[in-house]
């Protein structure tokens, strides 16, 4: 039974969507634009702003790259490429900063470009 249990939980955790803790600094009343988000093609949600803060970016000839950092892993530091079918178009964007929805589980789910791209 015990066995059972176990294996019941372990698949009913890997179905659940894995977020990270929101960061020190969020601001409670953007919540409502975060949840908002919605990833492209699919309409599910980028998450909440449990997962979703404002990243490091840099732009070149072929699209975004973020870095990746402590915020979502523990020990890995690294520039990841945007896919542009994870680009949202938000103009509305409240934080002034690139947008990154991850997880080290699904990778990127959106992101929103600064305002000033």
């Amino acid at each position: 039974m015990r066995t059972l249990l176990a294996g019941a939980m372990a698949f009913a955790l890997s179905n659940t969507p894995l977020c990270a803790l929101p960061p020190d600094n969020a601001d409670p009343a953007l919540v409502p634009w975060f949840k908002s988000l919605r990833q492209p093609g699919t309409g599910a949600e980028c998450c909440s702003i449990a997962d979703c803060r404002t990243a490091e970016v840099r732009r070149d000839s072929q699209g975004y790259e973020v870095k990746i950092d402590h915020k979502w892993h523990v020990s890995a530091i690294f520039w990841l490429r945007v896919p542009a079918e994870r680009i949202l178009d938000e103009h509305s964007n409240p934080t002034g900063g690139a947008v990154l929805c991850y997880t080290p589980e699904a990778g990127i789910l959106c992101f929103i470009p600064p305002p000033e791209s």
